[in-house]
């Protein structure tokens, strides 16, 4: 066996890529400074009952485990930051108020999320707590698209959804746990045929409704017309709507294109309320995700109120157009105070200088080089070769 291959879905970034994503994590994170965002940094490594949470069988399956040498309990390499970042909220800042936090960080997936994805993703994300209204799910929403604008990934399509919908649906119906599970999957896959078999015993209001949710997609305000008609009256189900109604209207002009998905339960076990999930052309998968979770914290003790998004910046990058790299100005190696402050003058004005070990000519364009520093007249100048 090859000692440098890299197991299945696992790569190396090379210099444009890593540089592109650096500037780009950079970029999001000053943006998320200014927006008020205080960077965390949570371990890679944890306790596995910390990252996996009650309830989160998919992110059980997602995530490497293995044993501590010093305590022998069972470690877990993470595969999402936010369970983390919900318990520095929790118990490292225990703060009252509104706590706006963000991260940048490796995760790791045991399989693929996607056909053309790695499973070690570099997570970029923020997350809001102490605000339960629907102000905090479009600041956040707003600064998701603000961060794929900044970056240069144009055309953004949003697509919203609302998981209190289903739950009213459930809670009111008082449905057992393991019907619960098979509704939701066949609302996920979107089968009409095996939602009719699944509901056929329930009461015409919840049945109704339940076989209407697959259709209560697209255009936003279509969609929560018929919604308002077909779902049955109840107080979360128009607290959601009118969310989503609020929602669309504030982030519309960010985006190329918005549209409503009712039967998007995406991360249902995970989250309470508005869910969001951005899309582009030039990717299969969602690029961005997120969505409100107010009872992540109960798993560390401190029920918040909570919404955040997170996406990959190494999906991202695919998405960018090609880049011109800059070039750089060669200098010849020398111990001269002069040169050395002629470099130094250079890299202050953002220049990339190269110093040339080799001093072979046949070399220069694998440096990347268009120009050179020459003694001329007494002193360092730069000229194009």
């Amino acid at each position: 066996m090859n000692n440098w291959l890299l197991p299945e879905y696992i790569q190396d970034m090379l210099p444009e890529e890593a540089w592109r994503v650096e500037a780009m994590r950079a970029q999001i994170l000053d943006l998320m400074r200014k927006s008020g965002y205080q960077l965390v940094a949570p371990p890679l490594l944890e306790y596995a009952e910390s990252l996996l949470l009650d309830g989160s069988d998919d992110m059980d399956l997602r995530t490497f485990k293995l044993v501590d040498q010093l305590s022998g309990r069972t470690l877990a390499l993470r595969a999402d930051i936010t369970p983390q970042v919900a318990r520095i909220d929790a118990h490292l800042l225990n703060r009252q108020g509104i706590a706006r936090l963000c991260y940048a960080g490796s995760v790791l997936h045991t399989q693929p999320v996607g056909l053309t994805r790695t499973r070690e993703l570099l997570q970029i994300g923020a997350e809001l707590y102490g605000h339960a209204g629907i102000e905090s799910d479009v600041e956040i929403q707003q600064l998701m698209l603000q961060s794929l604008a900044m970056i240069g990934v144009q055309n953004v399509h949003l697509d919203l959804g609302h998981v209190a919908v289903f739950r009213a649906l459930v809670s009111y119906a008082q449905l057992e746990k393991n019907l619960e599970g098979e509704l939701f999957s066949a609302l996920q896959s979107k089968d009409s045929a095996v939602l009719q078999s699944l509901t056929a015993s329930l009461d015409a209001t919840t049945r109704n409704a339940l076989l209407a949710m697959p259709s209560l997609y697209g255009d936003c305000a279509e969609v929560l017309a018929r919604a308002r008609k077909v779902l049955p009256d109840y107080a979360e189900i128009r607290t959601a709507l009118d969310d989503l109604q609020a929602a669309t209207q504030q982030i519309k002009s960010l985006v190329a294109s918005v549209s409503i998905d009712l039967a998007d339960l995406r991360g249902y076990h995970y989250h309470t309320g508005m869910v969001f999930a951005a899309y582009h052309a030039g990717s299969h998968d969602a690029i961005a995700l997120g969505g409100r979770y107010d009872d992540l914290g109960k798993s560390f003790g401190r029920a918040r109120a909570a919404t955040g998004f997170s996406m990959d910046l190494r999906q991202l990058y695919q998405l960018l157009p090609a880049q011109t790299t800059q070039k750089g100005v060669l200098a010849p190696h020398s111990d001269d105070a002069a040169l050395r402050s002629a470099i130094a003058k250079l890299h202050a004005s953002g220049e990339v200088v190269i110093v040339d070990l080799l001093g072979d000519a046949m070399h220069r364009t694998e440096l990347q080089c268009d120009r050179e520093l020459v003694l001329r007249d007494g002193a360092w100048q730069v000229v194009a070769f």
